[in-house]
């Protein structure tokens, strides 16, 4: 529990999001990975990245944020090393010069999380 409020994130099962996501995809498009942070999810399908950030004490209202791969200029990922238990993830828009940062507790695949975005943005 203490690890989900400083804001770690944990994998999730695709094929139980594709439901809840469905009317968010174009067609053809496909979930590769998703990441929970709290009530937030970090989405990677084959087209783009995804960020849904849930709003509010339910959680009913939700801010949906994508991200087209083409518009990705870089990434870089640090894994969790002996004292600092976290791995951390930026990706940096063109547009922006402040990246978006996700932080992914140990025993998450943080290369398989580079290897899909990188997929993505190499194609």
């Amino acid at each position: 529990m203490l690890q989900n409020l400083f804001g770690n994130a944990s994998e999730v099962d695709v094929q139980r999001l594709h439901k809840e996501l469905e009317a968010l995809l174009v067609d053809g498009e496909q979930l590769v990975r998703a990441f929970r942070i709290l009530r937030d999810l970090f989405v990677f399908t084959d087209k783009r990245l995804i960020l849904i950030d849930k709003q509010g004490m339910t959680g009913k209202k939700a801010e949906y944020h994508s991200i087209p791969y083409k518009s990705i200029s870089h990434f870089s990922v640090e894994t969790a090393g002996t004292f600092d238990a976290d791995a951390e993830l930026k990706i940096y828009i063109s547009s922006s010069t402040t990246p978006i940062q996700r932080e992914f507790k140990r025993g998450t695949d943080i290369i398989g999380v580079q290897k899909a975005l990188a997929q993505g943005i190499l194609r």
